[in-house]
């Protein structure tokens, strides 16, 4: 049978017979795999379920299935997966084991874990990058005698090289050029650069740089990650605590829109303070001292952290290119 990488749905040949498996792997005793096999300060960027196969792409863009969606494509049970991991270092190396590294240095690979393990959402995820995926789907395939899988057969010969990897990009929505990543903040852009009436100037337009500088980092900038409001509350703020207005006059009103691909958009236009130009420098000088240097920003990433939304390496990357490395704390 031939089969075809790029149907209008790409992962409906692949077969998922787990549950019809005639001979298994051989059970081995049940070992723990802990949070030191893997862990590597990432996180989940983009993922998704098709089928049964768990997948997804990581923070610095390596593509991957979960412990469940390779053992489907294996055909094989999830616990068998969870051994080869438990095994992976262990001195007395099994059979499987060296047979699966024999491929992957054929390839050119090594890994020290079988797996990568991710707290997302505060919830681990055994993340198996395409490598080790193909390794353990071509052991399966042709290399395990009488527990080869005719599953895994087929879905070797479907995915084998580059294509489960371009799968896992497309059904994720990945760009790994990395070309759309600029998209929702440009969209924001065209909507709002001139929303501002004359003589004033609003705090989206002056973040520019800082959100240039997040999205190089590695933070996906769209709909739940809009640092212009944190920003624009602190401000708020300053300028009402220290009643600025007796020194460069009333700030004022303007509409801002967010595009269509945010749910904000629900409640266009919004209307948003905007500031005197006179006040351009002052704001400036506050920006960088008070809410870079002074710890609102990290404050602000912590709490995207915390929720998931963004991996701490990720968090710390923005810090150094935004704020000094002395940045410690709120002065």
């Amino acid at each position: 049978m031939t089969f075809k990488f790029i149907p209008p749905n790409p992962t409906e040949e692949i077969t998922l017979n787990a549950n019809r498996i005639s001979v298994l792997a051989p059970k081995m005793t049940p070992k723990e795999i802990t949070p030191s096999q893997g862990v590597l300060g990432l996180d989940i960027d983009k993922d998704t379920d098709v089928n049964g196969i768990g997948m997804g792409v990581l923070s610095d863009g390596t593509p991957y299935l979960n412990q469940r969606g390779l053992a489907a494509l294996c055909g094989v049970q999830n616990a068998h997966i969870g051994t080869i991991s438990a095994q992976w270092s262990e001195p007395d190396q099994k059979p499987r084991i060296k047979a699966i590294k024999a491929i992957l240095e054929k390839a050119g690979y090594t890994a020290p874990a079988a797996h990568i393990e991710i707290i997302h959402a505060k919830q681990i995820n055994y993340c198996y990058p395409v490598e080790i995926s193909l390794a353990v789907l071509e052991y399966y395939a042709f290399d395990a005698g009488a527990n080869c899988q005719p599953e895994a057969r087929d879905n070797f010969r479907l995915l084998a090289g580059s294509k489960l990897r371009e799968l896992i990009y497309r059904q994720v929505g990945y760009d790994p050029t990395g070309a759309n990543r600029f998209d929702k903040w440009h969209e924001r852009i065209a909507l709002n650069y001139q929303s501002a009436p004359r003589g004033f100037f609003h705090v989206f337009n002056e973040a520019h740089t800082m959100i240039y500088e997040m999205i190089l980092a590695g933070i996906d900038i769209g709909e739940k990650m809009v640092v212009d409001i944190s920003i624009g509350q602190h401000w708020a703020k300053h300028w009402t605590d220290n009643e600025l207005i007796d020194q460069f006059g009333d700030r004022s009103k303007y509409p801002h829109c967010y595009p269509a691909s945010h749910p904000q958009a629900k409640s266009n236009p919004q209307e948003s303070w905007c500031y005197p130009v006179a006040a351009l420098g002052y704001y400036r000088e506050w920006l960088q001292t008070e809410y870079l240097e002074g710890g609102k920003f990290g404050t602000y990433l912590k709490g995207k952290v915390s929720s998931g939304q963004i991996a701490p390496s990720v968090a710390q990357l923005a810090i150094a290119a935004l704020a000094p490395p002395s940045i410690s704390g709120p002065r």
